[in-house]
């Protein structure tokens, strides 16, 4: 039986979500927050969501190559 908690971290709705929330995050910790934990936090914030984006492209361009050729 496959496990659920693995494969949901990876799942395309989780990681748009982390792409949004997080990258909402740190513009907002940016504006509302001064000095360090202004930067500490919207790197942090920013370093998650652009991972959640590149496992996306990378999710996207692995499932584009395993694609059947047309015709066969």
């Amino acid at each position: 039986m496959p496990n659920p908690l693995k494969s949901l971290p990876s799942s395309r709705p989780v990681l748009w979500f982390l792409v949004l929330f997080n990258l909402a995050a740190a513009v907002a910790a940016g504006l509302a927050l001064h000095g360090a934990q202004q930067l500490m936090t919207s790197a942090g914030m920013g370093v998650v969501a652009l991972a959640a984006g590149v496992s996306l492209v990378l999710r996207r361009a692995t499932q584009t190559r395993q694609l059947p050729a047309a015709g066969k």
